[in-house]
């Protein structure tokens, strides 16, 4: 059993902490919602998150340095958005034995990969932490729930994800060790990109009758098409795009009704705007940030992504969701 700290209460950081406690870790949290800070402290419950599953036995802060102390493996489960405003808060109270995990994906500011940026700031302090990132197919509310779930666990050193996997795997959260980190991030970034998309296709079935199963197909593989095409050039190995944190995170996102970024498409499908969509959503969705980092990345590097391209088009307004899925499933 190992001690851990999950930096981030929200949807995933609760599921996992669940899934870790009943494995009989102990396990620490940080949050920075006082709601969720007081119902996890008077209730052992994350009423904001993750409603009617118990967190008991976890204990639960609001300051970093409580959440860190005595702990053998960071875990950071806060958005990406907001990541290294976090590494930061965290770098003066590491320590050598701590082991982190990023359950972000993709890209920071400035289009970096988040692992990379992690690093460098690491350096930069003088630390040389062993680092890993976890993605795959993980809707948090069924994880946490017992429903068996499978991630890659992967670093550049593949001994780190190898302990990890061993150490962390419970009897219905099986990871599999990997060290290519830089694919597990892009395609956890991608993934969400198509699942905006897809969730298109659920909202004009409400509003109309273009949506249905056939058109969702042709979005999924079109989407999945670009990301084979596209994250190889970034820096994915191929073969990352038929395991979990390719095609199995990409199917589950793009389909389940838990998935946020398909309940966001679904949303811009029905007709609101992004601004009144992001209103309506109390938890973050990635996609909307990860397709315009792809579009930025891919105008520096000189590549055609006509997929993304599309949806940015309607994220930035100037098409409707019906016009976006045709142009998608127009694409040569």
């Amino acid at each position: 059993m190992v001690s851990i700290g999950i930096l981030g209460l929200g949807n995933w950081g609760s599921a996992i902490a669940k899934m870790w406690l009943d494995e009989g870790h102990k396990v620490k949290g940080w949050t920075i919602e006082s709601e969720v800070y007081e119902s996890i402290t008077m209730e052992n419950i994350n009423h904001k998150y993750l409603p009617k599953l118990s967190l008991k036995g976890m204990d639960v802060s609001m300051h970093i340095a409580d959440t860190l102390d005595g702990v053998e493996v960071v875990v950071l489960a806060v958005p990406s958005s907001v990541i290294l405003d976090v590494v930061d808060q965290v770098i003066p109270h590491l320590r050598p034995r701590h082991v982190i995990i990023d359950l972000a994906k993709g890209l920071a500011p400035d289009n970096q990969m988040i692992s990379h940026a992690i690093q460098e700031k690491l350096a930069a302090a003088g630390m040389a932490n062993p680092l890993a990132v976890v993605t795959g197919p993980t809707i948090a509310p069924e994880a946490a729930a017992g429903v068996m779930t499978t991630a890659l666990v992967a670093s550049e050193d593949v001994s780190v994800a190898k302990k990890l996997a061993k150490t962390l795997t419970t009897q219905t959260f099986i990871l599999h060790p990997a060290s290519d980190p830089i694919g597990a991030e892009l395609w956890g970034a991608f993934k969400n990109v198509v699942a905006l998309a897809c969730g298109l296709v659920d909202g004009l079935k409400q509003v109309g009758t273009l949506g249905g199963d056939n058109l969702k197909a042709a979005i999924f593989m079109a989407g999945f098409k670009e990301g084979c095409l596209l994250l190889p050039q970034l820096g994915a190995r191929a073969e990352v795009a038929f395991g979990p944190a390719g095609l199995g995170d990409l199917y589950v996102t793009a389909t389940s009704p838990h998935g946020r970024n398909r309940t966001m498409g679904e949303k811009l499908g029905t007709g609101l705007t992004l601004d009144e969509a992001l209103e309506e959503m109390h938890m973050v969705a990635e996609g909307v940030r990860a397709t315009r980092m792809f579009i930025d990345r891919a105008e520096d590097d000189n590549i055609k992504i006509p997929f993304t391209k599309a949806l940015n088009t309607l994220l930035n307004g100037d098409i409707d969701a019906e016009e976006c899925c045709r142009r998608i499933v127009n694409l040569n």
